[in-house]
């Protein structure tokens, strides 16, 4: 029980703390040029929305207010939206905006497969329906790429309200810094699903119940031999759900999605893959196991309690766990908490949330249907 409880702990500090604390000391962040383009190639903006009302007008007229040279077109489509999305969209005349309603909720992988299938684009710019860009953002991506790129991921920054205790916002900044350090190695992981772009020609359409499609699409590009870049200089903002409680539904299908994909991508795990298996298993595969490792390590520590150095580790945890259940139920009944404890809270309500989602995953969840995740700005 030693070597096990000692092993499960030393992967999960690694993966939390000294992977990124590597990434900071050995690693230099690429300085990406852009290109000059003589010839604009076209683009294609994707957006796949589901009950989207509050913002997918606002969504639109931002992508066409983007400050790109070559053609620029929005293909959106709403997945059997129960509002108001559908109507939405097919009321926009400009010529450039190509909008579906489709009357059954299939998924959004469905859709996206549905949207790319009709782009006659050069290159794709993926998008969420929430999402605002900076009116450049579209021209840095794609003066980004360059015949050895294909996909270049921009810099999403999610903006909350005062009074919002979710710590995503905090976490995403942690998430950006390896992004930032994994792209100079060449082992950027997948792409930020709210603001990417993809050489359309190595799009691979994926299964329908594909939850993580902005990893996957991106592992696909990353698996026919091409680079992956990240350039925080395309920059795009979101709002921050405004509770735990309204983030956990989502990251419980998030850990579905990512336990399929640990499946459908296990030619990353091979070490002959160099610096990007390394940030695979570091970034990526350890953290999926996060809950799994914050178990053994628990338990294993329970049958070493007759020493008291184990003892006072175990106190230590199972103080640790009852700070995160406090400051969760505080943070839903809208009570204020010190941020010490929000951060403990968010990280033990994440891990609970990817939990869930590798039981769910074990009883061969195959739906790849969505729901919106509520937001700050949503009218009560």
């Amino acid at each position: 029980m030693l070597i096990i409880f000692w092993i499960s702990l030393t992967l999960l500090v690694y993966s939390y703390f000294i992977y990124p604390l590597f990434l900071k000391i050995f690693v230099s962040p690429k300085v990406i040029k852009l290109q000059t383009l003589n010839e604009y190639p076209s683009v294609d903006i994707i957006i796949a929305a589901y009950n989207e009302e509050s913002c997918i007008k606002a969504r639109i007229e931002n992508a066409l207010a983007q400050k790109y040279q070559g053609e620029l077109n929005i293909l959106v489509a709403s997945d059997g939206s129960k509002d108001n999305t559908g109507e939405i969209i097919t009321s926009f005349t400009d010529p450039r905006v190509k909008a579906i309603n489709f009357p059954e909720n299939r998924g959004k992988i469905s859709v996206l497969n549905d949207l790319i299938s009709q782009s006659n684009a050069e290159y794709l710019v993926l998008t969420d329906a929430n999402t605002e860009f900076k009116e450049d953002a579209v021209d840095i991506l794609i003066r980004s790429f360059d015949n050895n790129v294909g996909a270049v991921s921009g810099e999403l920054i999610l903006e909350t309200d005062d009074g919002n205790q979710n710590q995503d916002g905090l976490y995403w900044q942690y998430e950006q810094f390896l992004k930032k350090y994994e792209s100079a190695l060449g082992g950027l992981l997948g792409a930020n699903g709210a603001i990417y772009a993809i050489k359309r020609e190595l799009y691979i359409p994926l299964s329908k119940d594909t939850v993580v499609d902005d990893f996957c699409i991106v592992m696909n590009i990353k698996k026919q031999g091409y680079q992956v870049l990240y350039n925080e200089l395309a920059v795009a903002t979101e709002e921050i759900a405004p509770s735990l409680k309204e983030e956990f539904g989502r990251r419980v299908r998030i850990g579905i999605g990512n336990y399929k994909a640990f499946m459908v991508n296990l030619w990353a795990l091979s070490p002959f893959k160099g610096w990007f298996s390394i940030c695979y298993w570091s970034h990526k595969v350890l953290r999926w196991f996060a809950p799994h490792l914050m178990l053994i390590i628990l338990l294993s520590n329970l049958f070493l309690i007759n020493s008291a150095p184990y003892l006072l580790l175990f106190i230590g945890q199972i103080l640790f766990y009852g700070i995160g259940f406090y400051g969760q139920r505080k943070i839903d009944s809208g009570e204020k908490v010190n941020g010490i404890v929000a951060i403990i809270s968010f990280f033990l309500s994440m891990n609970i949330a990817l939990g869930q989602g590798f039981f769910k995953f074990l009883k061969g969840h195959k739906s790849g249907g969505w729901q919106r995740t509520a937001r700050s700005g949503d009218t009560k």
